[in-house]
């Protein structure tokens, strides 16, 4: 029984080793040992997110399980104080993230297009659409059809907006049902709000219309997704505008009182875009995080779990950008991580953008 014991004790022992060495994922250069390696020296990634923490948490398990003695340090902000962070750590040189991961795409575009970003090519890379890289430095991870949301106790199937043109008739001819009950992001504390609401400008001929009756109906903003979500949810308002269909679709799961409705005009299409700091205390485990989450492994547990739909071009199912893309057809459109991002982005642009905003809604 002693011999059983000691060689039972000897196996355990070698079979934890072997767990212990992380392998080269399949298909990655033989010297992609040494970022793996260097991640296990450095012990630990910090990632500055928009993403909530909840939704990471399976993804950061798999990690940690796949790169032993690799810790995620995880610490989930809205968009504008992700990028405030980051900018006055970076300006300090002081520690922040390795990674940085947000949904606010023109802000981390500035922050890669301001060199703060370093070059890294993503053995993940040639499974990327075109439109979801930016010169080998910052790369979009997620495919997040932009929703209309609705309380499908309260709001009836004929009155579910299908476009944007359907939602500003709604808003002119039923005004006192809708009156106090549309919510929206706030484009002046929410940089995810401020960056859709200038693609709308782009692609919607009547969009400055819209946002008069908006400001008609008295529109709520709000700088949290969770929040527009609760308010439609209880009735407290009726119709959330340009939501996150991500967390829309998670929530609506669990919540028969909450509708979903793409539109089908046009649909923007957003994406959490992540690059390795080009100042990181812990380069190769931002490194190895990066390519991690790109990963088909990384991308399945994402879409599976938190409804990011993939954004690879060798996922197909139904959790995938593919398959929504062939339900809407011509009508998706993502926005491309180009440096065309960074156009609204222009202090007097902004500041021009958001006053006729306030202007538009009858807000001084």
């Amino acid at each position: 029984m002693r011999l059983i014991g000691i060689l039972s004790l000897i196996f355990g022992a070698v079979a934890l080793a072997a767990g212990a060495q992380a392998q080269v994922p399949a298909g990655y250069p033989a010297d992609y040992r040494t970022i793996v390696d260097g991640a296990k020296k450095e012990g630990k990634v910090v990632v500055y997110s928009t993403t909530d923490a909840k939704l990471v948490t399976p993804l950061i398990k798999d990690f940690e399980a796949a790169f032993p003695g690799v810790k995620v340090e995880y610490t989930d902000l809205n968009s504008t104080e992700v990028y405030n962070r980051f900018i006055s750590e970076s300006a300090a040189g002081a520690a922040s993230a390795d990674a940085v991961w947000s949904s606010s795409m023109d802000l981390q575009m500035k922050l890669a297009a301001d060199g703060l970003a370093t070059i890294y090519k993503s053995p993940e890379a040639a499974a990327l659409p075109e439109w979801a890289h930016w010169k080998d430095t910052i790369y979009a991870t997620t495919f997040e059809p932009i929703a209309i949301v609705y309380n499908k106790r309260l709001v009836p199937a004929d009155e579910v907006p299908k476009t944007h043109a359907d939602l500003l008739k709604l808003l002119n001819t039923k005004g006192d049902k809708y009156q106090n009950k549309i919510t929206a992001y706030d484009p002046e504390k929410s940089g995810l709000g401020f960056m859709l609401a200038n693609q709308d400008a782009k692609l919607d001929p009547q969009f400055w219309d819209l946002v008069k009756a908006l400001g008609a109906r008295s529109l709520k903003v709000q700088s949290s997704t969770g929040t527009m979500l609760e308010r439609v949810s209880s009735g407290e308002n009726l119709i959330g505008y340009n939501v996150l269909g991500s967390y829309a679709l998670t929530r609506a799961k669990k919540d028969p009182s909450l509708g979903i409705a793409f539109t089908t005009d046009y649909n923007l299409v957003l994406s959490r875009l992540i690059f390795v700091s080009k100042n990181a205390k812990n380069p190769n485990a931002g490194r190895l995080w990066l390519d991690y989450v790109l990963s088909k492994r990384g991308q399945t547990i994402t879409a599976e779990q938190a409804e990011l739909y993939s954004v690879r071009t060798d996922m197909t199912g139904k959790d995938s950008g593919i398959a929504f893309s062939k339900e809407l057809g011509s009508a998706v459109k993502p926005i491309a991580v180009s440096a065309d991002l960074l156009q609204g982005l222009d202090q007097t642009k902004r500041l021009a953008f958001l006053k006729q905003w306030q202007t538009s809604l009858a807000r001084k």
